[in-house]
């Protein structure tokens, strides 16, 4: 596998946004900025787990098949990083400075409170997507229709029973949060926004 450089910044501070509002979390986040050899194994992982995911399910794999060679970029505020779709329907990651993205997603959602909040409740992160038609709806395909089996996972690892009991749990403390959360009062102006 060729040496692909991490791809996580623009260069933009959070404070370079004109009219961002003062998010004292993303400022933490900003001064715990991680080497950029973290960085890029986190990505590395990240494609490793996609993949892993998209191999349980053979139709997003045969979609994927279909945009291969494709660039992807997906952002969320300063952080990036660029995938394409191999032939075999798996997840690669490119060289942004080698490869124009086809398709761009970023997460609108500048506050990582709220934008963990949206996610603990259920609702879709607020998301932009620019380029290549066909490319975004293949992506949006994958998105409301490949889930990770949690459960399946943990079973070869621990066994049926260990695994449901486990996963059981986990869902009722996931609900339990998920009621908490939204019961949380909103800041002024995050009533919504496109998904």
């Amino acid at each position: 596998m060729a040496h692909v450089p991490p791809d996580s910044t623009s260069g933009a501070s959070a404070g370079d946004t004109p009219g961002a509002p003062n998010d004292p979390l993303r400022s933490i986040l900003q001064l715990l900025r991680p080497p950029g050899w973290v960085i890029e194994e986190l990505q590395n992982k990240l494609v490793l787990f996609l993949n892993h995911v998209l191999q349980q399910e053979p139709a997003a794999t045969e979609r994927l098949r279909r945009q291969a060679g494709k660039p992807l970029r997906v952002q969320w505020g300063d952080f990036h990083f660029c995938v394409a779709p191999s032939r075999a329907g798996l997840l690669e990651r490119v060289d942004p400075a080698q490869h124009t993205p086809e398709l761009t997603v970023s997460l609108t959602q500048t506050s990582p409170a709220d934008l963990a909040r949206r996610v603990l409740t259920g609702e879709k992160p607020a998301v932009d997507i620019q380029g290549d038609v066909q490319f975004a709806a293949e992506v949006a395909w994958l998105v409301d229709n490949v889930r990770w089996d949690v459960e399946e996972d943990l079973s070869r690892l621990m066994g049926d029973a260990a695994a449901h009991t486990l996963v059981g749990f986990a869902r009722q403390a996931a609900q339990a949060i998920k009621g908490f959360a939204a019961r949380m009062p909103r800041p002024p102006g995050s009533g919504g926004g496109a998904a």
